[in-house]
């Protein structure tokens, strides 16, 4: 008799215990069907009522799913303290904005927040390459200079398909960046499909600690006469001060033309670029922004134009991404310089970054831009008036054809 009652007794507990867990899973899911109707009964109009009910989204979503979910896994995961809330709230905003399909608009966190700073400002570590996903693919856009990628050999529009011997596919943007980056010294084996290679190729680069020098400038003497060229790496927060200081330190030189190279610079701050096409530009649009809502936004040059005359070349290349594209279209478009070099990356989108609690950020794509003559860069890229191409051999060979071309057109003009 005292067996059956203390059976009865654990076999009562044990139906307690799932019927606590049922019950627990059935109320978490009756509250979400609860919302979702209270919802549905509040934002949707009354049958014949003929009237349009606009809906507020931050109202319209159902955030319960998120917090029956938060809460289930708090009260019945096997092992919380695997339950790090930091770790798990990043994987949730992460997922918020994979899920819209955009791979420029990205959530950061405090880590990769810096990074991305360190990056703008010409101060980071590891191989110096800046990575996009495009069409599902991760892609060089452009080794930065004097980088370890560019010397063991990384071209612009290598497309990644292994890291160290692993594969990739499937693998977000900030995953692959993950796998590259490491301390300085150590090694990692980059394999690519490269143009016009048929097998895939493997470069072996050693990290480091990067300084990227944003401005460069020089004079390239002839018998013919001499140019001066300024190369722009990055648009960083000092790169218009210092091609400010380059151009009119240039202009003492008795110069027959100007390069200005944007080969391999993959983009940066939008003012730069306005204020780089002001330079050059007396007066006219730079770039029309265009957004959700309203009219397109047309930027102005700034009036604060440095050399509105001498002769000018820009080069460009697939590495020359956003804010180079900008500069390029609007001088193309008002034919003040001529376009030396090969098709340009095509990033027509603009990105703002929003500083989040904690030292997290939002790079989100706020807007597209059109060339001043209403081109879609996004789309085709910019095209230049003469194309010209720089080989992997010429590159070993340290021959530069693109620029050979532009002093070229310069001395000629």
């Amino acid at each position: 008799m005292n067996f059956f009652r203390r059976f009865s007794i654990v076999l009562l507990l044990g139906l307690m215990l799932v019927l606590g867990f049922e019950l627990g899973a059935t109320y978490e899911l009756k509250q979400l069907e609860f919302e979702r109707q209270r919802l549905n009964d509040l934002f949707t109009p009354a049958s014949g009522s003929g009237q349009t009910v606009k809906t507020d989204p931050e109202k319209e979503v159902d955030l319960t799913l998120l917090w029956s979910v938060w809460r289930i896994l708090n009260r019945y995961y096997i092992h919380p303290e695997d339950l790090k809330t930091n770790s798990m709230v990043f994987g949730a905003v992460t997922g918020l904005t994979q899920a819209i399909g955009d791979p420029y608009t990205v959530f950061m966190t405090p880590k990769d927040s810096k990074t991305f700073q360190d990056a703008l400002d010409g101060t980071l570590e590891g191989i110096g390459a800046q990575l996009d996903e495009k069409d599902g693919k991760i892609t060089v856009v452009a080794p930065l200079k004097g980088s370890p990628a560019e010397r063991a050999g990384l071209n612009a529009r290598d497309t990644i398909i292994a890291v160290d011997g692993v594969e990739i596919e499937g693998l977000r943007l900030e995953e692959v960046v993950g796998k590259i980056r490491g301390p300085k010294g150590t090694k990692v084996k980059i394999t690519v499909l490269r143009e016009g290679k048929k097998a895939p190729v493997t470069v072996e680069v050693t990290r480091d600690s990067i300084q990227v020098p944003s401005v460069e400038s020089k004079v390239i003497k002839s018998q013919s006469g001499s140019i001066g060229q300024i190369i722009l790496n990055q648009f960083g927060t000092e790169s218009m001060l210092e091609i400010r200081k380059a151009l009119k330190d240039l202009q003492s030189a008795g110069l027959r033309g100007i390069v200005l190279d944007l080969r391999f610079n993959g983009g940066g701050y939008l003012d730069g670029a306005e204020e780089l096409a002001s330079m050059f530009l007396k007066e006219g649009k730079v770039v029309s922004v265009v957004r959700r809502e309203g009219l397109p936004e047309e930027h102005m040059v700034s009036g604060d134009v440095v050399l509105p005359e001498m002769p000018l070349v820009v080069l460009i290349n697939g590495g020359s991404a956003s804010a180079s594209e900008i500069t390029a279209g609007a001088l193309q478009d008002y034919k003040r310089a001529k376009i030396i070099g090969t098709k340009s990356y095509g990033k027509g989108t603009v990105q703002e970054v929003i500083e989040l609690p904690g030292g997290s950020s939002l790079r989100v794509t706020t807007a597209k831009w059109l060339t001043p003559g209403g081109q879609d860069i996004a789309k085709k890229g910019i095209m230049p008036d003469i194309v010209v191409d720089r080989t992997e051999a010429d590159f070993k060979a340290g021959k530069d054809p693109q620029l050979d071309a532009a002093q070229a057109w310069l001395l000629k003009n």
